[in-house]
């Protein structure tokens, strides 16, 4: 009996207290990421309807909470007590994974971004790789919701938000490749850190606006949020939803909306980096930068909503495939040869 005491102390109870502690540490860290997120998804929703209302010369949202800003809450609770309705002949069991497996995906990519030096999950070396793979199975979650409800017009808005997605998922992937040919690596920090010298929105603007238009097309964001064209389709592939499952598909496209505006601030403006070196501004932290670059490119999402009618299905596939491919590509190829003659890359 001492023996196996011994044995179990000395050997068994040490491997299980460290995994538990090194478990326990991976919980918190996505706990301190996940919460404030969601924080940041509901607060969206409420900025989006304040600017757009300033742009109409509207109020917004004034009554619920000192200027609006309980409103998201309420809105939230509403639909938390609002029945689940799933149509009689739609599949219950894939009508109600497609939200929750488009959510989870949504909150899967942050575990790569960086907010500042070694401020992230997990420091992968294929980072972009790991954000382009996640990114791309959005598709699914939409497919599956338009099959699952057993209506037409959300079956129709499924495939039209895949030919979508995947028509920009294309040009989207070329203009993160000539990223990464500029930073030479495909590890996010390191791709912050090669922007110390200049941004890479400077010798690479005309990408970072293919950029931002696919980020509109990826996110289903106006004006090219033609799943949910009103006029023919009622409200797309979610449609059918009701209560929290269609909460999710809400909460899924604006954590998406922040995501391209985090990327974007990685990929082209330097991500935590400052642009300034001199008094007063440097008493703004790495991830305040951070915060108000993303919080530029979500501006630009809400004033293109505001601004730009919705365009046609025609003239969406005619920019994505006649346009960018052919302009990104022939990008790709300059930017290699460039590299390759001077033999270094940009940023050094």
């Amino acid at each position: 009996m001492k023996e196996k005491f011994s044995f179990f102390y000395e050997k068994i109870y040490p491997f299980w207290r460290e995994n538990l502690l090194f478990l326990g540490e991976i919980i918190f860290k996505i706990m301190i990421l996940i919460l404030p997120l969601l924080l940041l998804v509901a607060l969206l929703t409420l900025f989006e309807r304040k600017i757009i209302a300033a742009i109409q010369l509207r109020r917004g949202p004034n009554i619920v909470g000192p200027f609006g800003l309980l409103q998201p809450f309420a809105d939230g609770l509403k639909l938390l007590h609002k029945e689940i309705i799933i149509p009689n002949r739609a599949n219950k069991f894939l009508f109600l994974f497609a939200p929750i497996f488009t959510f989870t995906l949504a909150l899967s990519v942050w575990a790569v971004i960086p907010f500042g030096f070694k401020q992230s999950i997990s420091n992968l070396n294929v980072g972009v790789l790991y954000v382009f793979a996640v990114s791309s199975l959005s598709v699914y979650g939409i497919i599956i919701a338009g099959w699952a409800s057993h209506s037409r017009y959300a079956f129709l808005g499924a495939l039209r938000s895949a030919a979508q997605m995947i028509s920009y998922e294309v040009s989207l992937g070329l203009v993160i490749v000539t990223v990464v040919l500029c930073a030479g690596s495909m590890n996010l920090q390191k791709i912050v850190l090669a922007q110390q010298n200049f941004w890479f929105v400077l010798p690479l603007f005309p990408m970072f606006i293919i950029f931002m238009i696919s980020a509109f097309a990826e996110t289903n964001r106006a004006p090219f949020d033609l799943p949910e064209a009103e006029t023919e389709l009622v409200s797309g592939y979610n449609v059918e939803y009701s209560s929290m499952p269609f909460a999710l598909f809400f909460l899924g496209e604006y954590a998406n909306m922040i995501l391209m505006s985090v990327l974007g601030t990685i990929f082209f403006l330097g991500g935590w980096l400052s642009p300034f070196e001199e008094l007063p501004f440097t008493w703004i932290p790495n991830i305040g930068w951070f915060g108000i670059k993303v919080l530029i490119l979500l501006f630009v999402f809400v004033w293109v909503r505001a601004t730009f009618p919705r365009y046609r299905y025609d003239q969406l596939m005619r920019l994505g495939w006649k346009f960018f491919l052919p302009f990104s590509f022939i990008w790709v190829v300059l930017t290699a040869a460039v590299l390759v003659f001077f033999k270094e890359s940009f940023p050094l």
